[in-house]
């Protein structure tokens, strides 16, 4: 079995750090070191995880090369998050045809975040 983590390099974990756990409501489940300015942090998000790395030398705003999505409750109640926490919001969400709630999203560094929702097949 084999499984992914996403880790995102970024010159200001605290501000990204920030930005996750207040718009997903991710957890620290470890820190690298353990005391003074991270390196190194991981996050839970739901049932996954994703790390976050301080690199100074890491380029933001430059053409995504890699778009995260998170299911969430409610696509359209996150995105005034989004905005307080630094984030862009990339316009309306819109209901797509294979049947999910989408808000295309950017995090403060430009890396693209969609919100999902499973839109419940009609009764």
């Amino acid at each position: 079995m084999s499984s992914i983590f996403p880790i995102i390099s970024t010159p200001d974990l605290p501000r990204l750090q920030d930005f996750y756990q207040r718009v997903l409501g991710a957890t620290e489940v470890s820190r690298t070191p353990d005391e003074g300015p991270a390196f190194y942090v991981g996050l839970r998000v739901g049932d996954a995880e994703l790390g976050l790395v301080a690199e100074a030398g890491t380029e933001v705003g430059t053409t995504p090369r890699i778009l995260l999505t998170a299911e969430v409750d409610d696509v359209d109640a996150l995105l005034g998050r989004v905005e307080t926490a630094g984030g862009t919001v990339l316009g309306p969400p819109n209901d797509m045809p294979w049947g999910q709630r989408v808000a295309h999203t950017l995090d403060p560094d430009g890396n693209a975040l969609n919100l999902t929702r499973t839109i419940p097949p009609p009764t």
